[in-house]
Order: C-alpha cells, then sequence, then structure tokens
C-alpha cells in the first residue's frame, strides 16, 4: 500500500463516500494532507478511519471516538489509549446488553400479542363461515 492515498482510493478502499471522509475530516477526526483541493491521505489516517468505522458499528458517538483517537501517542505507549478503549468499550456494552434485553422484552411481548390477534382472527373467521 502507498504511503497516501487519494480520497477516491480511501472511498474504494473502506466503502465510504467521499462526503463521509469530508465529514470526518471537518470534524476533526481526519486530517489529510492538502494540496491545493486534493487531499491525500496518510497511514495515519487509514488507521484512524478504521478506528472510527469499528467504532461507529459498535454504536458509539463520534466523541467517545474522539476521547480514543485522541490518546493515540507516538511515542508508542499504547496503554492511555487502550485504557480509554476499554472503559468506554464496557460503558458501551453495559447499555447494548440493557437495550437488548428491553428489546428481548419487547419482542417477547409482541409475539404473544400476535398470536392473541392471530386468535381472535381466527374466531372471527370461523364465525363468519358458520354463518354463511
Amino acid at each position: 500500500m502507498t504511503e497516501t492515498m487519494t480520497i477516491r482510493e480511501m472511498c474504494d478502499a473502506f466503502e465510504v463516500t467521499p462526503r463521509t471522509l469530508r465529514f470526518y475530516e471537518a470534524k476533526e477526526l481526519l486530517s489529510p494532507i492538502r494540496q491545493g483541493q486534493k487531499r491525500l491521505f496518510t497511514r495515519r489516517d487509514r488507521a484512524r478511519l478504521k478506528l472510527i468505522l469499528r467504532g461507529k458499528r459498535f454504536g458509539l458517538s463520534l466523541e467517545e471516538i474522539r476521547q480514543i483517537l485522541d490518546l493515540y501517542r507516538p511515542d508508542g505507549d499504547p496503554h492511555p489509549q487502550l485504557r480509554e478503549a476499554c472503559t468506554i468499550g464496557e460503558r458501551h456494552l453495559e447499555r447494548m446488553i440493557a437495550q437488548r434485553a428491553a428489546l428481548d422484552e419487547a419482542i417477547a411481548e409482541l409475539q404473544v400479542q400476535l398470536e392473541s390477534g392471530r386468535a381472535q382472527l381466527a374466531e372471527i373467521e370461523a364465525a363468519r363461515n358458520a354463518a354463511e
């Protein structure tokens, strides 16, 4: 992979739109090299975009993603960034588990209501057929 990538190459590689990349740039999550109108994305930008997309897939907010990204240390010490990523990830996992429990409860309730509705429909249809 080359040292830098154009916006088109980034879009193709990460299956995102130019608008998405420009949005992340405007939010200062990515900082491509500017050559006039041309944007050149570095390895750092590619690594950050991978983390942004992963965070979005997990449902993290852009602010949570920023908190993790901002702790990157060029000296190679991953400890602060990993600690914050784990803290944010654990907090988000708890929310997701609670949401799943609420969703499971709503699904079970809807299934009961649908069964009741189907039974009532069957009774109505049977009564209509008997009356004919």
